[in-house]
């Protein structure tokens, strides 16, 4: 069995390793303190009288009483799928897949949207916490490192509400909470203790930008205090002896085509909150939706060229951004290493 080299870009000659034989996920520790009940009353309140759960904050809809406002999501959660993703970067994915639950629903509205059946279409089966229980361990029974919640904004409750119940049928993975940055710090608050692992998608620093392509022109402003506050929170991304992560923050940025001076502004502030940041820079930008529908959006009809990806890599290097995800593996799950069954 071939052995696996673990890159610097990712323990950082050592400083980012954790020992996994000594890790205790974060929402065990709340569990066995007795704070988790108090987390769970909390994240409900947030659904209503008037739903406090996102940045939106829909005046007068009580989700309590299943009502919904922009994300379209009442008292239950649903979920579009949960599988074993071999397709996240190689941090998460392992050699086991990362244990995505993508939600249904989104509180943005990115006309660019890859996923925009599950994110603008609805759908998606609708779960109680039991059953959203059941789905985490069902994940972790598969093999995977981890569970990664795909677009979370909007149904923090839920997942909050669920987690007693994962807990008291065995769940010991790392939580991902993979979110587009649109999330309000009340919710991130109290998720505090609970995520292992945040993976926020920083998309525009340009607000301007941000009211045309995803109908949320705060969307910088927010995106930066929810960063900053998952920062505080978990700190920088520190992995096990093999590689795959265990705690901190890995921050996407998906290069959009004709904006590299978003990227610029993203890439540097990042650099300020810490140059350990570890970040993902996305060549995997395709038109989309009403991107690719809607002649008023023609600038961004196009994918990103080879060009721009280099700029966008040299703009990271020289913010002293170091700390950057790669594939190393030619897009394929990393290897287990020796001695480790696949």
């Amino acid at each position: 069995m071939a052995t696996w080299h673990v890159p610097t870009e990712v323990h950082g000659d050592g400083r980012f390793v954790l020992s996994r034989k000594e890790f205790v996920p974060a929402y065990m520790k709340a569990f066995e303190a007795g704070r988790l009940k108090e987390k769970v009353e909390e994240a409900l309140s947030h659904l209503g009288p008037s739903c406090r759960t996102c940045p939106r904050l829909c005046k007068g809809v009580d989700r309590r009483s299943d009502q919904s406002g922009v994300c379209r999501v009442g008292r239950y959660a649903r979920v579009s799928s949960a599988f074993p993703h071999l397709g996240e970067e190689d941090v998460l994915r392992g050699w086991r897949g990362s244990g995505t639950i993508f939600f249904s629903e989104c509180n943005l509205r990115c006309l660019f949207c890859q996923n925009f059946e599950i994110s603008q279409m609805g759908g998606g089966e609708v779960v109680d916490p039991k059953r959203l229980a059941r789905l985490m361990l069902r994940l972790q029974e598969t093999g995977c490192h981890n569970i990664n919640f795909v677009t979370p904004e909007h149904v923090v409750p839920q997942i909050v509400e669920a987690l007693p119940h994962a807990i008291e049928m065995g769940l010991r993975l790392p939580l991902v909470y993979n979110t587009s940055s649109y999330d309000s710090l009340e919710s991130l608050r109290v998720m505090e203790g609970l995520v292992d692992i945040y993976m926020p998608d920083f998309k525009l620093w340009d607000r301007e930008r941000s009211r045309r392509f995803l109908l949320a022109p705060d969307y910088p402003e927010v995106a930066r205090s929810a960063l900053a506050e998952m920062h505080r929170q978990v700190g920088v991304l520190r992995v096990e002896e093999e590689g795959v992560a265990l705690r901190g923050v890995v921050v996407r940025h998906l290069v959009m085509p004709g904006m590299l001076d978003d990227t610029r502004a993203i890439l540097g502030w990042l650099s300020s909150l810490s140059p350990d940041t570890y970040v993902n820079l996305m060549d995997q930008y395709r038109p989309a939706w009403k991107a690719r529908t809607e002649l008023r959006f023609a600038e961004i009809n196009r994918r990103v060229s080879r060009e721009e990806m280099a700029t966008a890599s040299r703009m990271a290097r020289e913010a002293g951004l170091w700390h950057q995800d790669t594939r190393l593996a030619g897009g394929l799950p990393i290897p287990p290493p020796a001695g480790v069954a696949g």
